[in-house]
C-alpha cells in the first residue's frame, strides 16, 4: 500500500475551514501522477474531478477537512504493528492523524492514479455541516453511475441508510458483492452522500468503514489493513459496477436546529427514533455504545465526552444538549463497570507500548 502518500496526507493540518493546504496537495498530486484530469474549484472550495472521456462514469467522494485542533510542528506518524498513530516527540503526545476523512481522500487519489475513467469530488466543511456538499453544483454528477464516500469508522460497514433515510437502491447492494469483502449492512448519521441524496442526486450512493478508531480525538489510529481492504473493495466496485444505479429518495423526515442539519434516527428494529420516549423505550442507540467504547478505549473522560464529544453521539440529537449528558453519564458508568468494551480489539497495549518508549527515547 502507498503508504507515502498516506502519511503526507496525515501530515497536512486541515481543519474546517482551514483546507487551503490540502486543496493545493491534492491539486499538485493530481497533476504530477493521475494522468490527464480536469480539476475544477467550485466557489465554496470543493475540487471536482474528471479522469477520462465516457457516457458514465465511476464517482468517488471525501471530504477534506478535519477535527483536531493539535498538530504539532513535528508531527509524524509511527506504525505500531497493522496500526498508524500521529505523534509529538516535543510534547511527547499522541496526535490525531485527521484520518476522517483523510483515508478516504487517500482512497480516491489511488482510484484516480490506477483507473483511466473516474470523477471526484473533495468536499470542504463536511464537519461542520456538510457546507461544501450542500452548496455544490449537482450538474457534476448527471453522468454518473454511483457514489462512493470512505468515511465511516472501522473497517466493516456499508452504511446504506442515514439520518436522511436510505442512500441507495437494493439492486447496488447486490452489485457490489460486500459479503467477500468482510462489509455488512449498517446505518449511519450525517456525511455528504446523504446530503447529496437528500439534494436530489438522484443515484445511488453509499459511505464505507475505512480503517479508522478514535475519530475526531487526539488518539485516533488507523488500521492498515482495514485501508486496504476498503481500497480493494472500492475497487472492485468500479471495475464491475458499470451499469447507472439510479435512486429516488423519498423525504421521509427533516429537522433543523441551529444551522445544522439533523433528522430521526431509524432503529434496528425498524422504529423511527424522534423523541426521548422512543428513544429510551427502544434501549440506547447501538451507534452510541460503540461510539463510547471507542472512546474508553483511550482513555476520554466524561467530562470531556460531556463538552467536546457530546456532539457525536445520537442521544445528543434526539434528547438536546442537556437531556444528552444524562445519557452519556449512564452508558460510559455501565460500560466502564462491566469493562465490555475491551471485548473488541485491543489497540491500547501496543499504542501505550510506543509511547513508553518513545518517551524514553
Amino acid at each position: 500500500m502507498n503508504t507515502d502518500l498516506l502519511f503526507q496526507l496525515y501530515a497536512i493540518h486541515s481543519p474546517s475551514g482551514g483546507e487551503k493546504k490540502m486543496r493545493k496537495f491534492i491539486k499538485r498530486y493530481i497533476c504530477k501522477n493521475c494522468g490527464d484530469c480536469k480539476v475544477e474549484q467550485d466557489n465554496s472550495g470543493n475540487l471536482l474531478v474528471t479522469k477520462g472521456v465516457s457516457e458514465t462514469y465511476p464517482c468517488l467522494a471525501s471530504h477534506i477537512d478535519q477535527v483536531q485542533k493539535n498538530h504539532s510542528k513535528d508531527f509524524t506518524c509511527v506504525v505500531v504493528g497493522d496500526k498508524v498513530i500521529g505523534w509529538s516527540c516535543k510534547s511527547q503526545s499522541q496526535q490525531g492523524l485527521g484520518a476522517d476523512d483523510k483515508n478516504g481522500i487517500f482512497v480516491c487519489l489511488e482510484c484516480l492514479r490506477m483507473y483511466d475513467v473516474m470523477k471526484c469530488a473533495f468536499f470542504v466543511g463536511e464537519e461542520v455541516g456538510c457546507v461544501g456538499s450542500n452548496a455544490v453544483d449537482l450538474e457534476f454528477f448527471k453522468d454518473c453511475r454511483f457514489i462512493v464516500e470512505p468515511d465511516r469508522m472501522n473497517g466493516h460497514d456499508l452504511i446504506t441508510s442515514m439520518f436522511v433515510g436510505g442512500v441507495c437502491s437494493e439492486d447496488f447492494i447486490k452489485a457490489i458483492g460486500a459479503d467477500a469483502y468482510g462489509y455488512k449492512e449498517a446505518e449511519g448519521s450525517i456525511t455528504d452522500v446523504g446530503e447529496l441524496i437528500e439534494r436530489g442526486v438522484g443515484i445511488s450512493c453509499l459511505n464505507l468503514s475505512c480503517g479508522y478508531y478514535g475519530a475526531h480525538t487526539d488518539h485516533e489510529i488507523t488500521v492498515l489493513s482495514e485501508l486496504r481492504n476498503c481500497l480493494d473493495f472500492v475497487c472492485h466496485i468500479v471495475e464491475t459496477c458499470t451499469d447507472v444505479y439510479t435512486y429516488e429518495y423519498v423525504d421521509r423526515w427533516a429537522t433543523y436546529y441551529g444551522g445544522y442539519h439533523y433528522g430521526r434516527g431509524l432503529s434496528r428494529s425498524g422504529t423511527y427514533l424522534d423523541d426521548e420516549e422512543e428513544y429510551y423505550n427502544d434501549g440506547y442507540h447501538d451507534e452510541d455504545i460503540t461510539m463510547m467504547s471507542e472512546y474508553l478505549r483511550y482513555g476520554i473522560s466524561l467530562q470531556e465526552l460531556q463538552t467536546t464529544y457530546l456532539q457525536d453521539f445520537y442521544a445528543c440529537e434526539f434528547l438536546g444538549m442537556e437531556g444528552a449528558k444524562g445519557v452519556i453519564e449512564d452508558i460510559f458508568t455501565f460500560l466502564k463497570d462491566e469493562e465490555t468494551w475491551k471485548d473488541e480489539e485491543d489497540f491500547d497495549e501496543s499504542v501505550s507500548e510506543i509511547m513508553k518508549e518513545l518517551k524514553v527515547s
